[in-house]
């Protein structure tokens, strides 16, 4: 039996508690350590049975584990990112990779530098739903791709915003929200060409946006629109349609619609519709709904990380596929800052 990997956790908020808890459960991983400088995190380290410590530093001389899962908030990613690289320890940082472009680049130059792994924690190309998407979308079976509308529609009640981050410039649901879609679209369909946006905050008022309309263009030629509102209450987004997160009500409803020549696709209900014979507006159609194993995409994206640290595969997704769509995010915010179209070297 291949020996389990040594994974410690540094952070141990609402994510990195999660992160923790599938750890502890996953037999090709062992969780060797909680990094928490709180007290919480020295009563989750105690619940779990592992050791606490509240420093990197301090970990690493006591006890080196085999990779971290960086859960800590945003504005920290880089440091403990550069902290794992520089001691040689493979990391899985959670989205946002970083919380500039700058300091993102940095970090991802320093671990291609050294050669140590770095996984962005975009855990949604995990789930199988994207997967078989991915593979209907390569098979042919829609034709050529030419369009895509994806939406992010629902209600954050007003005790959400009693925290003040969450009313302040770069906690909007662009950056908290879309960051997850703008990636599962270029799972799908590559590198952002260009993107042009507007927002809104008619609604609260708050620094933040609540409300934005995104134009895509994508390098391959497909062209697509996104849509994101945490202001209106609605079920399609991916958190009311993929039943990703029991804490979410699950609807059967779909938040991605992707238009080919030979046929369309709903994600995540998987749905297919095609014209049995004939292409025409006229003609019926041929429904199919495709079904997959339904697995908790947080969970394959530990064992990936095992992988990845034995040597077994690549990321599946890199420290640079997390800057790339971070910096298709930042294009976004920049547009709708200025009006303008910005274009994605």
């Amino acid at each position: 039996m291949t020996q389990r990997v040594k994974l410690a956790v540094v952070g141990a908020g609402l994510i990195g508690k999660r992160h923790i808890q599938h750890v502890l459960t996953e037999s090709s991983a062992q969780l060797s350590a909680v990094v928490d400088p709180t007290p919480v995190g020295a009563t989750i380290a105690k619940e779990a049975g592992v050791k606490w410590f509240t420093s990197f530093a301090d970990m690493i001389a006591a006890d080196r584990p085999d990779g971290i899962i960086v859960a800590t908030p945003n504005q920290t990613h880089v440091q403990n990112g550069l902290e794992a690289v520089e001691a040689g320890v493979p990391a899985l940082i959670e989205k946002p990779i970083a919380d500039d472009i700058l300091s993102g680049e940095t970090l991802i130059a320093a671990a291609e530098a050294k050669g140590v792994p770095l996984l962005t924690g975009h855990h949604r190309r995990h789930n199988p739903v994207m997967h078989k998407a991915k593979e209907i979308i390569e098979s042919g079976k829609l034709g050529r791709v030419l369009v895509v509308n994806a939406m992010f529609w629902l209600f954050k009640p007003d005790d959400y915003f009693d925290i003040s981050w969450r009313r302040e410039r770069g906690a909007g649901p662009v950056f908290l929200n879309l960051i997850h879609d703008v990636d599962n679209l270029r799972y799908l369909f590559g590198d952002v060409a260009a993107v042009q946006a507007r927002e809104s905050n008619a609604v609260r008022g708050n620094a933040v946006e609540e409300t934005a309309v995104i134009l895509i263009e994508f390098k391959n030629g497909v062209l697509g629109t996104a849509t994101v509102s945490d202001a209106v209450v609605a079920p399609w987004s991916w958190e009311m349609t993929s039943g990703e997160n029991p804490a979410y009500p699950k609807t059967e409803q779909s938040c991605y619609m992707i238009g080919g020549t030979h046929g369309s696709l709903a994600v995540p209900s998987l749905e297919v519709w095609r014209n049995p014979g004939k292409r025409s507006w006229w003609e019926p159609f041929d429904q199919t709904r495709i079904e997959v194993d339904h697995v908790d995409p947080l969970v394959l994206q530990i064992r990936q990380f095992c992988k990845v640290i034995r040597g077994d595969e690549p990321p599946l997704v890199s420290g640079r596929e997390g800057l790339e769509t971070l910096r298709a995010v930042d294009a976004v915010k920049r547009s709708a800052a200025t009006g303008e179209r910005i274009e994605l070297n």
